[in-house]
């Protein structure tokens, strides 16, 4: 099969529909998926321990005896740093550093103001038991862990949980040390919805949690936003999204590869690249071709291109950025020489990257700043996931008798405007 992405100009009458179409996913499939998902999740709520051993033999490949089981020793967290050489461990470190060191400048405190009397401010506290959801299959995803564990962390979350699909150690040892490195403090082999059920509503074994975080596939993601409400959890992900602005300045091979690296997670991720020139756009697409044969994951890159990937004709600046603002995409690359002066045009973003030595994969590992970010057009109201996700804010409030006087008058007003007697009596007590 040839790739052949969608090729569209916004000088068409049709754009604005033909992108629409190509954002937008059909979830059909996704309504077959939530009832096995609320089954799951019923399971787990009436039979605790029993269902949840049960789902494990028969999702996660991993048949365990006891629920004890489902915990990763002491000797198998030992074990795991056997099969990790020291280079990996090193680099490791290097990449907690930096995202330590990014994500204390993100830390909020408890403020407070005081004027005749009065105090009015803000208590910051962390919240105290954190899930954090690593997906597992065919790979291990140590970047996940750090990305997740380190900003609760930082924010001092108490107790942190981790749950992966772990059957073999060694498969998954990289993310195990991991999660060792960053300090948390227990790892459950469980995946899929019923991980997420039992950190939602706990188990005899498996204690509750305050919020749940990170990625995983349809059944993870629909089982969070099923549980949202009884427990706190950080988005609804959808596919990998990225868009490239670039000129005929730029490397195609870099391009062609940047839109690879996310074009390779899923079927359904979505490579853009938006140019006003047409020989770059035909020069890339062409690198693309080039590439491609050489890629380990070429099946899913090629069905990813194919279905959901774009090239946007666009005839300048001003046009290029309200486009970006409509996808609102999750990693937004602005390779061309005019970046500056285009980032100030740009509103809608999960996370910007500058320039043609800033790939989106130095984002994914060790850059500093989160890789857990607003897909599917949330970027317009979402923020990356950070140390603030962690903490609460409390208002702290306390009024003086002289103030008390004058806020008295003012909330009987507004009371009696809504016809709540009660709240006005409460007020004009103050009132002395």
């Amino acid at each position: 099969m040839k790739i052949n992405p969608l090729r569209i100009d916004t000088s068409k009458k049709d754009f604005e529909k033909t992108i629409s179409d190509r954002i937008g996913i059909n979830d059909s499939a996704n309504k077959k998926v939530q009832k096995k998902v609320d089954l799951i999740i019923s399971s787990i709520r009436k039979d605790g321990d029993k269902a949840l051993m049960g789902f494990i033999k028969k999702f996660d490949n991993y048949d365990i005896k006891r629920i004890k089981d489902i915990l990763i020793s002491s000797d198998e967290i030992k074990e795991a740093y056997t099969y990790v050489d020291k280079l990996q461990v090193s680099n490791l470190k290097k990449s907690i550093k930096r995202i330590r060191d990014f994500s204390k400048k993100q830390k909020a405190e408890s403020w407070s103001d005081k004027k005749d009397g009065t105090i009015l401010g803000e208590k910051v506290t962390p919240i105290e038991t954190v899930g954090i959801y690593v997906p597992a299959g065919k790979a291990s995803y140590p970047s996940t862990v750090l990305m997740n564990t380190i900003p609760a962390k930082i924010a001092g979350v108490k107790n942190i949980v981790m749950a992966c699909p772990i059957s073999q150690i060694e498969d998954h040892a990289l993310a195990i040390v991991a999660a060792d490195l960053c300090g948390v403090d227990a790892i459950l082999r469980m995946g899929g919805a019923h991980a997420i059920a039992a950190l939602t509503y706990g188990t005899k074994y498996i204690g509750k949690v305050d919020k749940i975080v990170g990625p995983g596939n349809i059944y993870v993601t629909l089982a969070k936003k099923t549980v949202f409400g009884d427990v706190g959890i950080d988005n609804i992900a959808g596919p990998s999204e990225i868009v490239i602005v670039a000129d005929s300045t730029n490397k195609p091979d870099w391009i062609a590869m940047d839109l690879f690296s996310q074009a390779e997670h899923d079927e359904l991720a979505q490579p853009i690249l938006i140019s006003s020139s047409m020989k770059l756009l035909n020069d890339v697409h062409k690198s693309v071709e080039k590439i491609l044969p050489s890629m380990l994951r070429k099946d899913i890159i090629l069905k990813s291109f194919n279905s959901r990937g774009m090239y946007i004709k666009a005839k300048n600046m001003k046009e290029i950025a309200s486009i970006v603002n409509r996808i609102a995409p999750e990693h937004l690359e602005i390779m061309s020489k005019n970046k500056k002066d285009l980032l100030k045009l740009i509103t809608n973003a999960g996370a910007i990257f500058l320039g043609e030595y800033t790939p989106e994969v130095f984002g994914d590992y060790c850059a500093g700043p989160n890789h857990v970010l607003p897909t599917s057009g949330s970027a317009r109201f979402s923020s990356p996931l950070g140390v603030y996700d962690f903490q609460k804010r409390s208002s702290l409030i306390s009024i003086s008798r002289k103030t008390a006087t004058a806020l008295s008058k003012i909330s009987v007003s507004i009371a009696l405007s809504e016809g709540l007697q009660a709240h006005a009596l409460a007020a004009k007590y103050r009132d002395k």
